[in-house]
């Protein structure tokens, strides 16, 4: 029999999961918000997790996507998002890039992977950029405008709320998770579920499954 609340109102028993990948409990619109954008980021970072320079250089789908390069399309995205947010209502700084940099980052080409990085290297400024983005929504009041770059991307539109902003991140973001978990499965067959359990040093398969 369900447990009830005075009035007769069934009461919801709160369960809690271990599952890795679940975003973790909210309150208020502005954590929600926040929550949900860094996740999105987080996962992305978790398909680099237990990969090599090399893995995160292939482009093993018939697009010429990289792990490598998304995680770096990823940061770009979020960081100036953060950025636009943080400074609104005025347009806000770009991120510090090269021309060229720029250009690969933002058309998630293969140039766009630097000499430097590594599954770790990336999987750390991910989860930087993540905590950026989520600071600067927390920070912003979801009414506040501001001006939308001058991108073809966003033709016909002038002015976001930090509300619209901050959803169009999460579903940005979630868009590349999914690129993410399918260049990961095609370069070693580990799904989602597996490579959140590994990266949180659980056993896998759980017991029960």
């Amino acid at each position: 029999m369900e447990p009830v609340q005075p009035g007769g109102v069934p009461r919801i028993e709160r369960i809690e999961s271990t599952m890795p990948f679940l975003t973790a409990d909210v309150t208020g619109e502005r954590d929600s918000l926040a929550t949900f954008a860094a996740q999105q980021i987080d996962q992305v970072a978790t398909t680099l997790h237990g990969l090599t320079r090399e893995q995160i250089i292939q482009t093993p789908s018939a697009s010429g996507m990289s792990l490598g390069a998304l995680a770096r399309h990823v940061i770009l995205i979020s960081e100036g998002s953060a950025m636009r947010i943080a400074a609104a209502p005025e347009m806000g700084p770009e991120p510090e890039r090269t021309p060229a940099q720029f250009q690969a980052e933002g058309t998630i080409a293969a140039g766009a992977v630097r000499e430097e990085d590594t599954p770790e290297s990336l999987i750390a400024e991910l989860h930087r950029t993540g905590e950026q983005l989520a600071a600067a929504i927390r920070a912003a009041d979801p009414e506040t405008e501001g001006p939308y770059p001058d991108q073809p991307w966003f033709e016909g539109r002038k002015i976001w709320t930090v509300r619209w902003y901050a959803l169009h991140q999460i579903e940005e973001n979630a868009r590349h998770a999914g690129h993410a978990d399918i260049l990961r499965e095609s370069i070693d067959a580990k799904g989602a579920y597996e490579v959140n359990a590994l990266a949180a040093g659980e056993q896998w398969p759980p017991a029960g499954w």
